[in-house]
């Protein structure tokens, strides 16, 4: 995935611990097309890349908009973004790429916990554009966390569209009488914490496949079993490694030199998705979807591994 440089244009707090960076091309470049639910990597240094939703107008050529929730308790990247980068910087961003694609549907149920607002507002905006029902069931801490509040008020076009749900006033979200007022054919799109996610999910269980859209900031838990040794075979060269079970998939290739794009090393932003060309995956991500895992035919390579005992790879 290629990368370049941006200058940050503009910066503003838009909700208690949120920050929001408007990224500019440089002069005369035009930046490459994005489609609602799209994230870019915000390279920080050169062994330390974050993924960010993009969450503007997805018809402006000439600047990205993210918005970064500062996490005391994470790994370091958005204390970072709140205390090192400024506008007038450069910044070195890649993608963008899609994990979370927008599906055309007569109706929508956008559900966001707390920052995981930000994939969804462009994704709110086409939904209006394009003349869907839309309704948003928005929940957070308390209403001075909730990014971007006012400015999805403004877009409602019939009352009620917008449910804001402060927990501190609210509670949670009562999810069973959500589902329960979904339309016919209506899709469901939710990006927030782990726990919204996996309560989504349990109270979306008896609908329809494919009605309901996630995307984790983390990687959910997930009941792996025995890590076993198996060959990969790298079907461009026709080398053969061998991946024991206290290794992962990643550092085996890597320690031999293999070109693999990474990032997160967590199986939730995808950079590292590979073709599969023979063999059975163990798959460990957080993005496909039971369809497409069950397709067996590409994998993330940073966390899944192998049921069978050769693997063979478009590498």
């Amino acid at each position: 995935m290629a990368e370049f440089e941006m200058t940050v244009a503009g910066r503003r707090s838009v909700a208690d611990g949120v920050v929001e960076l408007v990224l500019r091309a440089r002069p005369g470049e035009a930046l490459p097309g994005w489609t609602a639910g799209a994230h870019i990597d915000l390279r920080l240094d050169p062994a330390t890349v974050r993924q960010y939703s993009l969450c503007g107008p997805a018809d402006d050529p000439s600047t990205y908009r993210i918005a970064v929730l500062r996490e005391e308790t994470g790994r370091g990247g958005s204390r970072r973004v709140h205390d090192e980068v400024h506008p007038g910087q450069t910044v070195v961003v890649g993608g963008p790429r899609n994990n979370f694609e927008f599906e055309k549907a007569p109706a929508y149920l956008f559900i966001a916990g707390g920052i995981g607002i930000t994939p969804l507002l462009p994704m709110i905006e086409q939904a209006g554009r394009e003349g869907a029902d839309w309704k948003l069931a928005y929940g957070g801490r308390s209403r001075s966390t909730m990014a971007y509040l006012d400015e999805l008020r403004s877009r409602e076009s019939a009352p009620g569209r917008v449910q804001a749900v402060p927990f501190d006033e609210c509670g949670l979200l009562d999810l069973p009488a959500l589902i329960a007022e979904l339309p016919p054919e209506a899709l469901i799109y939710c990006c927030g914490p782990e726990p919204l996610l996996a309560a989504v999910e349990l109270a979306t269980a008896g609908l329809a496949p494919g009605t309901l859209h996630v995307e984790r900031f983390s990687a959910r838990e997930i009941d792996a079993g025995e890590d076993l040794p198996f060959t990969v075979e790298l079907a461009a060269s026709g080398r053969t490694l061998e991946v024991p079970a206290e290794r992962s998939l990643l550092d085996v290739l890597l320690e031999h030199g293999v070109d693999v794009l990474t990032s997160c090393e967590e199986g939730t932003c995808g950079t590292c998705e590979t073709p599969v060309l023979a063999g059975e995956p163990d798959h460990r991500d957080s993005i496909l979807t039971a369809d497409e895992q069950a397709a067996n035919d590409r994998m993330l390579v940073c966390v899944s591994r192998c049921r069978s005992a050769r693997l063979v790879l478009d590498l």
